[in-house]
């Protein structure tokens, strides 16, 4: 595990996957097939812990201001700092992987629980799995 900074908040748009965790690879072409192709966005999953268990998103960079209106998604930031971050090669042949690291990320004494997991699709074969450290821990 390293650690991976994000310099400043990352604005995104997507919807939440309702079936999750069935139904991610659909979601994630149904947001690709909303936008123009070749426009060099960067794609994401975010996972929040929630009172029924996890609401995973699929999401995008916004790359102008009102995107998310106009294709009719949510609003999302990606917080900017530190994170714990996973490299993930040959994702698509890995999925099953998936779940384990953030499983193993999230017991690190240093990741934030509080915050979103990220997923972030940085090529067809690359994957970051993200999660958030507790500055508060790292000052101590």
């Amino acid at each position: 595990m390293e650690k991976y900074n994000i310099p400043d908040d990352l604005k995104v748009f997507g919807f939440q996957v309702k079936t999750f965790p069935n139904g991610i690879g659909e979601s994630f072409d149904k947001l690709m097939k909303m936008l123009p192709n070749g426009d060099g966005r960067s794609f994401y999953g975010i996972s929040k812990f929630v009172q029924q268990g996890i609401a995973y998103y699929v999401a995008t960079t916004e790359l102008a201001e009102g995107e998310a209106v106009k294709f009719g998604c949510e609003e999302y930031i990606i917080e900017k700092g530190i994170y714990l971050k996973e490299s993930i090669m040959d994702w698509r042949n890995n999925i099953e992987c998936i779940k384990d690291v953030f499983d193993r990320m999230l017991k690190d004494q240093l990741a934030d629980r509080s915050h979103p997991c990220v997923e972030w699709y940085k090529t067809m074969d690359e994957m970051f799995c993200l999660v958030k450290m507790n500055m508060a821990k790292i000052v101590a």
